[in-house]
């Protein structure tokens, strides 16, 4: 018998159901929706996608006898990795696998394999619609629900398949090993206040930048009279002239934009997210840029921080997925993720040549060159010695002191 994994509620249903202490006695859940209408959320999941989507389709890399990996093609392995399926090309694949992890917290992919059990198409399963089992002696496996353009048609029951036939990318796996957890839940607070602001300015400027108010009156009004100037009050619009009546004043009841530090609440709204994303903030908003003297720091910490642990994880699924032997591997090529200013990279190539590294070497690292002839040899100081031949070398002899030159005395 097969069991749920998560005791029937699952991980990967698309709400976070409590973004704020009360939500669900207000029928307010948050879902990916409704998380996508925030621009920060949209942005900051967008740019993650599309950075990780540059380097792709990923590098097939073999390694050779003097254990150094190279690039390498073989006809088993490259043609999925460059074009995974019949309608995404591999930008697109990857693309979308970063967007189903950072929404979702999962990201599932369907093999399918040839006649000779090579896999030859790669297709991304929406979240909401698979479900992990587990079997009593531990095995794993799926749950799908149709999915046409993966060639499941709808069907009166769901597909049940083995876990080695579909590849599981999940992130922040908190409760459970098998089912990760959306970062939407630790932001759903932040993402809800944020709506709450943007949907009470919307209503605030639909009235005409009028805030909500009273008129006082010096002496009571009959109720026809009351009833009319509340009329009147109401059909207001902007750029009209309202006459108060009986020497009565208007005062308001509503905090204004400047009072509930509306730009600062929304601010703090966008680093939390960025936070949790673990984004610097200066690469999601431009107007926030880091006390350094150039944007190489901060672009170095999103790459380390935010999109190496999604590379890592996807090379290692696709390895372990498409069952490389030992001796081949899978990388993304993360050096075209880090942008460096002119003297910046300069440096960088010249201490790289010192270090040993050949001048073709560098010329494709630091600039994307193609090799030139006799720039294959690296170059190293004739001067530099190890420091135990030169405790062993042997010291000078003393050379004997001239003899003093007599100065002719004169008469």
């Amino acid at each position: 018998m097969l069991t749920l994994v998560g005791g029937g509620s699952g991980s990967w249903y698309p709400v976070v159901r409590e973004p704020y202490t009360g939500a669900w006695q207000h029928n307010d859940p948050l879902t990916t929706d409704s998380a996508l209408s925030n621009p920060s959320v949209f942005g900051a999941v967008s740019r993650i996608s599309q950075d990780i989507s540059k380097i792709a389709p990923p590098l097939l890399l073999e390694r050779d006898a003097n254990n150094f990996w190279t690039e390498t093609s073989n006809p088993a392995y490259s043609p999925v990795l460059r074009r995974p399926n019949h309608y995404q090309t591999a930008q697109q694949f990857i693309e979308q696998w970063v967007i189903n992890k950072v929404l979702w917290g999962n990201a599932y992919i369907l093999k399918y394999r040839d006649d000779r059990g090579v896999v030859n198409q790669l297709h991304l399963l929406d979240p909401a619609r698979v479900k992990v089992l587990t079997a009593p002696d531990g095995s794993v496996y799926y749950e799908l629900q149709s999915n046409e353009l993966a060639g499941m048609p709808e069907q009166t029951q769901p597909i049940v398949i083995p876990a080695r036939e579909l590849m599981h990318d999940r992130w922040n796996c908190l409760y459970h090993p098998l089912c990760g957890i959306s970062p939407l839940t630790a932001i759903g607070g932040a993402v809800a206040q944020a709506k709450a602001i943007q949907d009470n300015s919307t209503t605030f400027f639909a009235k005409g930048a009028r805030p909500s108010g009273v008129l006082i009156a010096p002496t009571k009004l009959d109720p026809l009279s009351a009833a009319r100037l509340k009329t009147d009050a109401a059909n207001f619009k902007s750029g009209e002239i309202l006459i108060a009546e009986l020497g009565m004043k208007y005062e308001s009841v509503s905090t204004s934009a400047v009072d509930a530090a509306v730009i600062e609440q929304l601010g703090w709204t966008e680093e939390k997210i960025c936070e949790v994303l673990g984004m610097p903030i200066s690469i999601l908003n431009s107007s926030k840029q880091p006390p350094y003297a150039n944007a190489e720091a901060s672009q170095l910490q999103y790459k380390s921080q935010c999109l190496e642990p999604h590379l890592v994880s996807i090379a290692t699924c696709l390895g372990e997925g498409l069952d490389l032997p030992s001796y081949l591997t899978i990388e993304f090529d993360d050096t075209l993720l880090t942008w460096m200013d002119t003297m910046s990279r300069t440096t960088a190539a010249r201490n790289a040549i010192v270090a040993g590294m050949s001048p073709n070497e560098v010329r494709n690292t630091f600039y994307k060159l193609a090799p030139v002839p006799g720039g294959e040899l690296p170059f190293l100081q004739q001067q530099n010695w190890p420091v135990a031949d030169l405790a062993e070398r042997q010291a000078p002899a003393d050379t004997p002191d001239a003899s003093p030159v007599e100065e002719e005395v004169g008469p």
